[in-house]
């Protein structure tokens, strides 16, 4: 009998715990099920993995296993005498058996090769949705067509409030159906925000652009503006320059784990393309009479 290393078979150390046997097996699993991987010898490591994870997923053919003691891989051994006769192998013909039978015919009280086919986990799938920015605020119900394994399948999920442009959701057991006890696979969703006409983001913030005439700027005003839920009023100061941000607080995207985001205001002054002859007035007057001169240098600035 040849000894085969089944915690390097998973690349854990030999005291990992159960869940993280499962996540490496998951992750070589799908590195190299036949079904994702035309590499050479894929479906080999496959077979490797799915045997290793077979014995170490049982505490009870874990536990025997481990009693075997640690041999370099490919090394022909023997189990220890006391061993056959603790798990009820009869104890003899060892040389002629392979690990695997050896391990699968613990408590059965006989020698012979493992019966049934051995447990295979439903594949993972991924996709991605491209959402409003309306629905990435509220959340929706989204209908998905997936291809598993050549047969068409429709899927409802719900996205919640709050989702991410970049975030990806893990559905679990929502993806390709184990067999022979296997566990069944998630589903990856990718989410996509598509371009506002309005707003644009920043994780959970928005910003927009508010266009301002010179005398609002000046002295203040009261500006209905956009947001998710509807337009509101906001204050703005006298003063106000353009580039400057005004902060509409809790006012942007959801956060399904804490409060929204800020809605940002990004003022722009504009100016009339052409005038009447009264508002060319009062803009002469204007200049004639303002002490406001933009381009003077502060005092003390030096050349």
């Amino acid at each position: 009998m040849k000894y085969k290393d089944y915690y390097a078979a998973l690349g854990v150390p030999r005291d990992a715990d159960l869940d993280a046997i499962k996540k490496a097996y998951r992750k070589l699993a799908r590195e190299h099920h036949p079904d994702m991987s035309k590499a050479p010898g894929a479906e080999a490591r496959f077979k490797e993995v799915a045997e290793a994870y077979a014995t170490l997923k049982d505490p009870e053919k874990r536990a025997a296993y481990d009693e075997l003691g640690r041999h370099p891989a490919g090394e022909p051994f023997s189990p220890p005498p006391q061993w056959g006769r603790d798990h009820a192998t009869n104890g003899s013909a060892f040389d002629e058996m392979d690990l695997e039978d050896l391990l699968a015919a613990m408590g059965r009280g006989r020698r012979g090769p493992r019966q049934g086919p051995m447990p295979r986990d439903g594949r993972d799938l991924e996709t991605t949705i491209r959402i409003s920015l309306e629905d990435a605020h509220r959340g929706r119900t989204v209908h998905l067509s997936l291809d598993d394994g050549g047969q068409e399948r429709t899927l409802e999920v719900s996205v919640p409030p709050g989702v991410r442009d970049g975030q990806k959701l893990r559905l679990r057991g929502k993806g390709g159906k184990g067999q022979n006890g296997g566990t069944d696979g998630d589903i990856y969703l990718h989410i996509t925000l598509a371009p506002h006409r309005i707003f644009r983001t920043d994780h959970q913030d928005l910003y927009f652009d508010l266009v301002l005439t010179p005398w609002e700027a000046a002295l203040g005003t009261e500006a209905e503006v956009p947001t998710l839920d509807g337009p509101v009023t906001l204050t703005v100061p006298p003063g106000t320059r353009s580039g400057r941000k005004l902060r509409l607080r809790g006012r942007g995207l959801a956060n399904g784990r804490s409060a929204p985001g800020d809605l940002y205001a990004v003022v722009l002054i504009d100016v009339p393309a052409t005038l009447t002859e009264r508002e060319r007035e009062l803009f002469e007057a204007l200049a004639k009479d303002s002490s406001f001169h933009p381009r003077t240098a502060p005092t003390g600035a030096t050349s």
